[in-house]
């Protein structure tokens, strides 16, 4: 009895390794090598709510710049973390504040609007957690009451950049000497900021503006503004609004014999267009029809990945992803100060959407894309130069 007793504790202490290994399944990451460093980084973006079709595919940007690198850039493996933010600012900001504070990260990347960059964009500056912002435009996103927010950079530009942009293609491409303005005045980021740098920028290239007329958010009659501007005949018609309220302006302006060239900015972005947009002109982020290689090699891969066609904010995503891993590369560290300085450093990143470098306030300066609307669809034209 005693030996059989004996061989059955033997063969129990035999399996109890096995049993241990067993227990530990079910997603229980390996342990981690005690001298592997690990950075994390994190995806903040719309996964459900109002946009969520934008934050599914700006969310395969990300995951697709960290599998391109290997999971791993200078001496780091790269750990990424996903937060769906809902498009909704209380919502971004209680999910960064917890990513700071129990996951312990050090970068940003996202979000989608300014209405959740903007929230986060302070949070992580005041924590030393570096920042890409991706698509948010506004340039308090990198400013606090005109103050550079150290750690907080973006891959787009800002509003002012593609309304002197716009302003500069209309004068030397379209040939304009004349020009009206027609703007949503309750907007006090986007239409307001595209509307003035586009008049500046205008009139120091020599061309004159004939109005400067504004309407109000929930505004679906334009007459008054559009009769003025008929009278005046511009050679170009500036609409930095949404496309959805531009394709009501430019189907009355029409009906009014408005015969402009209209030309509008990012907002304008769609896959649908209305018919009296037919002609027009916009600046964009980027276009998958731009001839270089590195673009071509951008949509195959994410084509290849996700079976679509990437569009202007995933390709910013990308651009954001990949720039804050080079400089996590280029200064071989998670120290945020020393990263932060590399961004800063950044000099013709070649990014997907234009080689990169920044300015003093985080701002990239880079080319953009001019697209026109030819039979309901975009069709690239032009890149312009900074």
């Amino acid at each position: 009895m005693y030996k059989f007793r004996l061989i059955m504790l033997l063969a129990f202490l035999a399996l109890v390794p096995a049993l241990i290994v067993a227990g530990c399944t079910g997603g229980v990451k390996e342990p981690r090598q005690q001298d592997e460093k690990v950075i994390k980084i994190a995806f903040a973006g719309p996964l459900s709510g109002d946009m969520k079709t934008f934050g599914e595919s700006t969310k395969n940007a990300f995951n697709l710049a960290v599998e391109q690198s290997g999971g791993k850039v200078g001496d780091y493996r790269i750990e990424a973390i996903i937060l769906d933010d809902r498009n909704d600012a209380a919502e971004a900001a209680d999910g960064v504040t917890k990513l700071i504070a129990e996951d312990k990260i050090t970068g940003l990347v996202g979000s989608l609007s300014h209405r959740t960059t903007l929230p986060i964009s302070r949070i992580a500056n005041d924590n030393k957690v570096v920042m890409v912002a991706t698509t948010a435009t506004n340039p308090a996103v990198t400013l606090e009451n005109g103050v550079r927010k150290d750690y907080v950079f973006r891959a787009c530009y800002i509003d002012p950049y593609q309304g002197t942009i716009a302003a500069r293609f209309a004068a030397d491409n379209l040939k304009a000497k004349t020009a009206a303005i027609l703007y949503n005045r309750e907007d006090g980021y986007y239409n307001t900021g595209l509307a003035a740098s586009f008049q500046n920028a205008f009139t120091e290239s020599g061309g004159k503006i004939l109005a400067f007329a504004s309407y109000l958010q929930n505004d679906d009659d334009f007459s008054d503004a559009l009769n003025n501007i008929a009278r005046l005949k511009p050679d170009v018609l500036y609409l930095p609004d949404l496309y959805q309220k531009v394709s009501l302006i430019t189907k009355q302006a029409r009906e009014k014999n408005i015969n402009a060239i209209f030309i509008g900015g990012d907002g304008w972005d769609s896959t649908e267009y209305e018919g009296a947009m037919e002609g027009g002109y916009f600046t964009n982020h980027f276009s998958a029809n731009d001839p270089r290689p590195e673009i071509k090699k951008w949509v195959e891969d994410y084509k290849a990945k996700y079976g679509t066609v990437p569009d202007s904010r995933s390709t910013l995503y990308y651009d954001a992803t990949n720039l804050l891993l080079n400089a996590i590369k280029v200064s071989n560290s998670n120290d945020p100060v020393l990263i932060k300085e590399a961004l800063q450093a950044t000099e013709n990143f070649p990014a997907v959407s234009g080689r990169i470098s920044f300015d003093s306030e985080g701002n990239p300066i880079k080319p953009v894309a001019v697209m026109q609307i030819k039979e309901g669809k975009q069709i690239y034209v032009t890149t312009m130069a900074p």
